[in-house]
């Protein structure tokens, strides 16, 4: 099987059917779908189609990346994505697009873009990953296709309760020396408001982002922390989140990385 794509959940509602929807509409059909439900008694299971794609686990976790453990340890598929109730694969022909580059050059991760629903505004990925991207913001990992390979030695460390994700990210290119590509494309749309993104979780982001950091890139960190003050990055990330700004700020940015937005915002044949 060449994709699995994995869906946590927990008394999520329609999102969880919205999302597991833009999924089947695929045109690209060697998948399969995990839901992981951590105990939903909102009905939000009852309503999920019944489609020979969706496995679902229903068991009890520790958190968003304990469930992600227990689901990716049952996936098929050569590579996994991960999507949040909420977040939709952006149109009906993402994996046929992300199947055609990975028949093409076999790469242990494949990323895209981000489109982001409130802001109404595509954030542009960055064309390479650098040492600088890996500290100042890595592809989230709605837009990642990673290799199963790159979770057969571990999975997410739950003792990061709210950066695993990108702490996996970076054990992946360090450790595992992971090779990355970029995909022109729009991979997900999201919804916003994620766990790390929410006010009661930011300090213990950046606590988190700190020993991460540090761990993988060492002393460079006191030099990309420097850059990030000098080119004023708390006002970039307001500007970046602000629903007046957003969509010039990426546009500014894809201009800079030599790519514009707005192609990717209608492509397809679905949108969510």
């Amino acid at each position: 099987m060449r994709f699995t794509i994995i869906v946590v959940a927990l008394n999520a509602g329609e999102e969880l059917k919205k999302t597991v929807d833009s999924i089947l509409c695929q045109t690209y059909t060697d998948y399969e779908i995990i839901v992981k439900d951590g105990g939903s008694v909102d009905g939000s299971l009852e309503a999920l189609p019944g489609d020979r794609h969706i496995k679902l686990i229903k068991r009890s976790d520790k958190g968003i990346y304990d469930a992600m453990n227990q689901a990716v340890i049952k996936m098929r598929g050569d590579y996994v994505l991960f999507l949040n109730c909420g977040d939709y694969l952006k149109n009906g022909k993402v994996l046929a697009r992300v199947a055609k580059a990975v028949a093409k050059s076999h790469a242990d991760i494949y990323y895209g873009d981000l489109y982001r629903r409130e802001q109404d505004s595509t954030d542009i990925a960055p064309g390479r990953i650098s040492d600088f991207v890996c500290y100042r913001n890595v592809p989230c990992h709605q837009v990642c296709f990673y290799s199963r390979r790159l979770f057969s030695k571990r999975a997410y460390l739950t003792k990061y309760t709210v950066r695993s994700d990108y702490e996996h990210f970076l054990y992946c290119v360090y450790s595992e020396n992971a090779h990355c590509e970029y995909i022109p494309l729009t991979i997900c749309s999201y919804q916003g408001g994620g766990f790390s993104e929410t006010e009661e979780h930011r300090k213990e982001a950046a606590l988190e982002h700190k020993e991460i950091t540090e761990h993988y890139l060492g002393k460079k960190t006191l030099i990309y922390r420097l850059i990030m003050i000098l080119t004023l990055q708390p006002l970039r990330e307001k500007l970046a989140q602000s629903a007046s700004f957003s969509k010039i700020y990426h546009g500014v940015k894809g201009l800079l990385y030599g790519r514009k937005t707005g192609g990717n915002k209608n492509e397809g044949i679905v949108d969510m």
